[in-house]
């Protein structure tokens, strides 16, 4: 291209050019990079200071950061010279580095850019574990920092077991806990598995011995529900490699683990044998779940994990959006069709949530279900395994309605109160509060938010705070 033309093409000339240069940058991976220095100094006043400080700076030929390799500085010299980097210099390989250089030049627009790009691209769904392991690694924890914000978001709401081992340090999964512990955010790993997780994580740091004994001696949740009760899982006699080094590799980790959590029976069972958490720390928790006997913690820190519609899970016709928040109805969708939410509610426990009636339509459902028995596409106030409010302001169950409230229009927000100790629900309709369903007795051990809609109905599921 003739020069002239384009400001940026000429000043992409002169990029790691030597023969316009007149200083060198080395990297830490040792790498030379020829650079213009007023052209540094006039886009980033940390280059100014240190080029045009009167010290030796000022005069020498090279100047070495020795913490930047030459993958960031590159895309940093790329946006110093031309305003921009082309799309596909960001990878998952230099990513952190680039956000770390664009941070120590104090380059606010890249650091946006960077953010923008891991947004609107399938790097945070897919590398999101190894780039909050780099960011560890890298960059100090801190609470404002929109990236990490961003990076420990798309972490939580992967379950722990789906990520293999080797694509989350422990430094990584120290800042995923620690920027969730006793937050409202949304989680989806239960407490137990965090455990799990992270003691083999430890343990594979040690040996793969310690690994392999840990693996076997720590079932999944899922597991332990197969054998029917944690107590039948032997791990009284059986010896664990290395259980001091592990102890003392899940040392940053345990601080951030809320074993209240825990059911007691696993603590004792499985847990407690393993000898890779402190006795007083065991101790301490068997006396606070012995003053909070009757009362009910649920299993999984934050907002309710999967707080979203499942678009595996619902009627033929049904469109998601928002990332799973919003179900609405095409207008050519005259008939009801039903969709529940990724949760599963279990157990004990009291669990809550809000669905906002965008819009509303003849005879729009809310409530709970057993998804496993659910026609999705009939309207679930006719079936056996569907417990729903109705519009109208009546409660169905196999077709049988009940009064219950007044009914509600467009806006209107529902919050479902769900009580798995007693087996009960009950609801509350834009801020008034109603009993529980009288006639719903004993409601099943596995249930799901469920709705059921048609056009125009359009329904946005939240966590209920």
């Amino acid at each position: 291209m003739t020069k002239g033309y384009s400001l940026e093409q000429d000043l992409r000339l002169l990029i790691n050019n030597p023969k316009y240069s007149d200083i060198e940058i080395l990297c830490e991976d040792e790498t030379k990079l020829f650079c213009c220095r007023s052209i540094l100094a006039a886009r980033s006043e940390v280059f100014d200071r240190l080029l045009y400080n009167g010290m030796k700076e000022s005069y020498d030929r090279q100047i070495s950061f020795p913490k930047i390799n030459s993958d960031g500085m590159k895309i940093i010299i790329e946006y110093i010279y031309t305003g921009s980097i082309k799309d596909e210099s960001l990878t998952k390989n230099n990513l952190i580095e680039t956000f770390y250089a664009a941070d120590y030049f104090q380059l606010s627009g890249l650091q946006d850019f960077i953010i923008k790009t891991v947004k609107n691209t399938n790097l945070i769904r897919n590398y999101s574990p190894e780039l909050l392991s780099k960011f560890a690694e890298k960059m100090p924890l801190t609470e404002n920092n929109n990236f990490l914000n961003l990076l420990i978001e798309a972490v939580a709401a992967v379950p722990l077991n789906d990520i293999e081992f080797d694509r989350l340090s422990i430094s990584g999964l120290q800042y995923l806990l620690s920027c969730t512990y006793g937050k409202k955010l949304l989680f989806v790993t239960p407490e137990y598995e965090v455990f799990r997780y992270s003691a083999i994580l430890a343990a594979k740091h040690v040996s793969n011995d310690a690994y392999k004994s840990l693996i076997e001696r720590l079932p999944t949740l899922e597991q332990i529900e197969q054998v029917g009760n944690s107590a039948q899982i032997d791990n009284k006699d059986k010896s664990i490699t290395n259980h001091q080094e592990v102890a003392k590799e899940l040392e940053p980790l345990v601080k951030y683990i809320d074993f209240m959590r825990i059911e007691g029976q696993i603590l004792a069972d499985i847990i407690e044998p393993l000898e890779i958490i402190s006795v007083k720390m065991v101790v301490d928790v068997y006396r606070e779940k012995a003053k909070l006997y009757k009362s009910h913690l649920n299993k999984i820190r934050g907002i309710y994990s999967n707080c979203v519609w499942d678009e595996s899970a619902c009627g033929s016709k049904l469109i998601v959006e928002e990332n799973g928040k919003v179900v609405y109805a095409p207008d050519d969708l005259s008939s009801w069709q039903n969709i529940k939410a990724k949760m599963l509610l279990e157990n004990t426990g009291i669990f809550e949530w809000d669905v906002i009636v965008e819009k509303v339509c003849q005879s729009a459902l809310v409530g709970v279900c057993v998804s496993e028995n659910l026609d999705y596409e009939l309207w679930a106030g006719s079936q056996p395994t569907g417990w729903l409010l109705c519009s109208n302001g009546y409660c169905y169950n196999s077709d049988r309605g009940i009064k219950y409230c007044p009914p509600f229009r467009d806006g209107a927000k529902i919050t479902v109160h769900l009580d798995m100790n007693k087996r009960t629900c009950s609801f509350t309709v834009n801020g008034t509060k109603y009993p529980e369903v009288s006639v719903w007795n004993i409601l099943p051990s596995k249930l799901c938010p469920v709705a059921s809609l048609r056009y125009p109905a359009r329904f946005r599921i939240e966590p209920h705070q």
